[in-house]
């Protein structure tokens, strides 16, 4: 039976020789310096945040970044959002492109919306994550609620289990996809308010308390808060439809 390791170092600085390791997956890991050197397979897959990705000796980061801006263009205006019309103007593209979205997932049957393709969230988890991260980054440190988090919310992986009870949510909930699309879209209309009377002071005002618990000590700043918002939907926008392709061509999903 394959190994399942969590929250280990046990194979930092390691060397792996002469081994199978196929099926591998690693995942929420640290991997800088992570080399594969003369190695042979097929259907090699990485996704994460690199600053730099060598591939046979070329540098391939500025090719990769650049095909996904292209195919994602929303991408871009999240993260080069920095007047409050650069915030207003991402959120509307956003929201304009779950819209859309939205109504094509609900062309599907209820039980292939909370199908994982290839072991990564169901559509209604990642709804569930984007949930949570506004809450988090909007309702929590930007609007200070005092009930900010929904409890069908769905955190980062990794995300202890003390830290997920203290937010009060319930990840073991399993809902409709209209159960999660409800506060979903509430917090998305706040969200339109919020860019909507957006000015400088308050994009560089300094929040009185930070997204959650889990998080580190630190000063966030609005538009760092509200940047994290933008990206956050716009990359898993970028995974919900890839995984929609998958679903609706009905191929099998593939596990890990």
């Amino acid at each position: 039976m394959a190994a399942d390791l969590a929250q280990s170092d046990q194979f930092r600085g390691a060397r792996i020789h002469l081994s199978d390791l196929t099926g591998l997956e690693i995942r929420d890991c640290a991997v800088s310096g992570l080399k594969i050197v003369d190695c042979s397979g097929s259907d090699v897959y990485l996704g994460g945040e690199f600053e730099r990705v060598v591939v046979n000796d070329v540098d391939v980061t500025a090719y990769v970044d650049a095909e996904l801006d292209r195919q994602h263009p929303k991408r871009v205006l999240a993260r080069d959002a920095v007047s409050p019309d650069d915030y207003r103007a991402a959120w509307h593209a956003i929201e304009a492109q779950w819209a859309a979205t939205l109504d094509r997932a609900r062309l599907l049957p209820e039980a292939a919306l909370h199908e994982q393709v290839g072991g990564e969230w169901s559509f209604v988890e990642t709804q569930r994550h984007l949930l949570f991260a506004a809450d988090a980054w909007l309702g929590s440190a930007v609007l200070e609620e005092e009930a900010p988090f929904h409890p069908l919310g769905f955190p980062a992986g990794g995300t202890p289990p003390d830290a997920t009870a203290k937010l009060g949510l319930t990840l073991e909930a399993a809902p409709t996809f209209d159960d999660v699309l409800a506060p979903r879209l509430a917090r998305m209309a706040t969200m339109r308010n919020v860019v909507d009377g957006l000015t400088e002071a308050e994009l560089d005002r300094v929040c009185a308390r930070k997204p959650a618990e889990p998080y580190p000590d630190r000063e966030y700043v609005v538009r760092r808060c509200l940047r994290v918002v933008l990206k956050e939907e716009a990359e898993h926008h970028r995974y919900a439809v890839r995984d929609l392709a998958v679903l609706e061509a009905g191929e099998p999903s593939r596990e890990g």
